[in-house]
């Protein structure tokens, strides 16, 4: 029987376990329209589901295909089988994806079923029909529907820049040409300082029309904020150099150091109380955490495969970081004449290597030829589900930011920040 679910914010994982699926799911392609994709709303009563699916199974045996009519056939009862034991959908929904999917050309087709508790409500009742998936609605879920826009200005140069999610992409750069300060006296110096006032009204104004362009074409911008050293950004801000509608979205005008990238990203983390829910700053700060507390008390900090999964089977992880871009897979070898059982990790590269060994190789404990791969799992997928079942916080880093780029190389792209010291 599938769990129901408690509403609950969606985590990192929750999404990287969603994308990690689609992108299985896309792959699948059948040779007609026989693969099933079914999406039922949390509001939907299973009964009604089971109603349409049996229309839908008396309508399929009309299709002139033998091959299809049978496919499509056994997909529509193998989804009768399982909403037989769901009284009714999980709070955000359920969705099942069931088809007979070939394996090597025609004729060797195999009914395979994927179901998916979404990490947020599903708002559609549907069954689909087709030779691929229908995922359009649970790919929306991963795109972030927030945008910030970012302006760091002073009298020589501005740079234009958007946050959305975990991803920031700095859109443009442009340079003022403003002449510099003049030291002569008189009326030359008055001349000089006239002619500076102006060049750095035409480049606030040259600024604004870019930011214009830049931003307000942006649907989901959810505020601006402006930043740079000294008084010239609140100049820009507070004047009417950007258009009224973005005048009204800007959240904060900052103080900081530095204009460039530097600026940008100095922007960004004196902004952490507006950006708080922002997946970049999320990210930022949870690696800061570990960083910081690595300098401070280290006792309370582990990281590495083997010190981190000693301190999940302790119970001892109150949050899991995790690299995206790990590479890395969970084997568990066994051996069904005797139940022997064995755990290597290792690089998605050293797969085909270790399976050819396999295949070569006896038992070391009861020498038979049984010896086999039973289970393959992506390092995240294997440490998450651990860190879940023990209650940790599970996060999925990106490296978008410098810090996640710090943990992947620097840590091997696992870390944790720990309820007590294992020193105890």
């Amino acid at each position: 029987m599938l769990e129901q679910q408690e509403e609950k914010k969606r985590t990192s994982f929750e999404r990287y376990k969603l994308k990690q699926a689609l992108e299985v799911l896309e792959k699948k392609k059948g040779f007609h329209t026989e693969l099933v994709s079914l999406y039922i709303p949390p509001d939907r009563q299973i009964s009604d589901v089971t109603n349409y699916l049996k229309q839908e199974y008396g309508t399929s045996s009309n299709i002139k295909s033998k091959s299809t009519r049978k496919n499509v056939m056994d997909a529509i009862q193998k989804l009768l089988a399982l909403l037989k034991n769901v009284p009714k959908p999980p709070p955000t929904g359920l969705v099942i994806f069931c088809g007979a999917i070939p394996t090597n050309g025609q004729g060797t087709e195999r009914m395979e079923m994927t179901t998916i508790v979404p990490p947020e409500p599903i708002k559609i009742y549907k069954y689909h029909c087709d030779n691929q998936f229908f995922l359009d609605p649970l790919k929306e879920m991963l795109v972030e529907k927030e945008t910030y826009a970012l302006i760091v200005i002073d009298r020589s140069e501005a740079d234009f820049a958007i946050l959305k999610g975990n991803h920031l992409e700095i859109l443009k750069k442009i340079t003022s040409g403003a002449p510099g300060k003049h030291h002569a006296g008189g009326q030359s110096q008055r001349r000089f300082e006239r002619l500076i006032e102006q060049a750095g009204h035409e480049f606030f104004k040259r600024a604004g029309e870019y930011a214009n362009e830049l931003f307000l074409q942006i649907p989901d911008l959810k505020g601006l904020l402006i930043g740079g050293p000294g008084p010239s950004k609140d100049k820009f801000a507070e004047s009417n150099y950007v258009d009224y509608r973005l005048k009204n979205a800007i959240l904060g005008i900052v103080d900081i150091s530095y204009t460039g990238s530097s600026g940008i990203d100095e922007l960004i983390d004196k902004s952490k109380d507006i950006l708080q829910n922002v997946r970049y700053s999320e990210e930022k700060s949870l690696v800061q955490k570990f960083l910081t507390m690595l300098v401070k008390d280290d006792s309370l900090v582990t990281y590495g495969e083997k010190q981190v999964r000693k301190a999940l089977d302790q119970g001892a992880v109150d949050t899991l970081l995790l690299s995206e871009d790990l590479d890395i897979l969970h084997v568990t070898i066994s051996c069904p004449n005797c139940n022997y059982k064995e755990e290597v990790t290792i690089k998605k590269s050293e797969l085909p290597p270790l399976e050819q060994k396999i295949q070569n190789k006896s038992c070391p404990k009861c020498t038979s030829s049984l010896l086999s791969i039973e289970t393959i799992k992506p390092i995240i997928d294997e440490l998450g589900e651990l860190a879940e079942r023990t209650g940790a916080n599970v996060e999925v880093i990106s490296s978008e930011t410098e810090e996640g780029q710090q943990l992947k190389q620097a840590f091997g792209g696992i870390a944790a920040l720990l309820r007590y010291s294992l020193n105890n």
